[in-house]
């Protein structure tokens, strides 16, 4: 099985940018877009009917295997930020997922990126993604195929 998506749907999360979350001149710390786009892969995959506590309870564990950052502006605190996370290939042991993060207020491309997990059993060996969840995200958040 492979879903290579060439529109995937998309998820948009919202958050503001805390204090703690900046330097000493109120930029954001590069991490912390590693932070926010697990925020953006948690909502899409609840979209979906899937929440990562009811994977894990299934037995589930989606491990990063690979994170891809592009840094082209810099967030500050207190800015509004849009994650926009998107399924971008779908394989029966690999999820691939993209991101766009933006400052709500101008629409500013402050960063993208990209993480691939791999399906994983509790014990750390990878394994195929139950059918179900499968099907769920290759249905996508909006409820129609992608």
């Amino acid at each position: 099985m492979a879903t290579d998506l060439a529109q995937p749907f998309s998820v948009i999360s919202c958050l503001r940018v805390r204090y703690a979350e900046t330097d000493q001149m109120g930029v954001v710390y590069h991490a912390n877009y590693l932070v926010w786009m697990e925020i953006g892969r948690t909502d899409y995959c609840r979209a979906c009917g899937y929440t990562y506590r009811a994977m894990e309870a299934a037995g589930l564990r989606l491990i990063v295997a690979d994170v891809r950052v592009r840094y082209l502006s810099p967030a500050r605190y207190d800015d509004d930020i849009h994650i926009i996370t998107r399924l971008l290939s779908l394989r029966s042991r690999q999820v691939v997922f993209g991101y766009d993060i933006r400052r709500a207020t101008d629409k500013t491309l402050l960063a993208t990126g990209e993480t691939t997990h791999l399906p994983t059993n509790h014990e750390g060996r990878i394994i195929r993604l139950p059918a179900d969840i499968y099907t769920a995200l290759s249905i996508g958040p909006s409820g129609q195929a992608a």
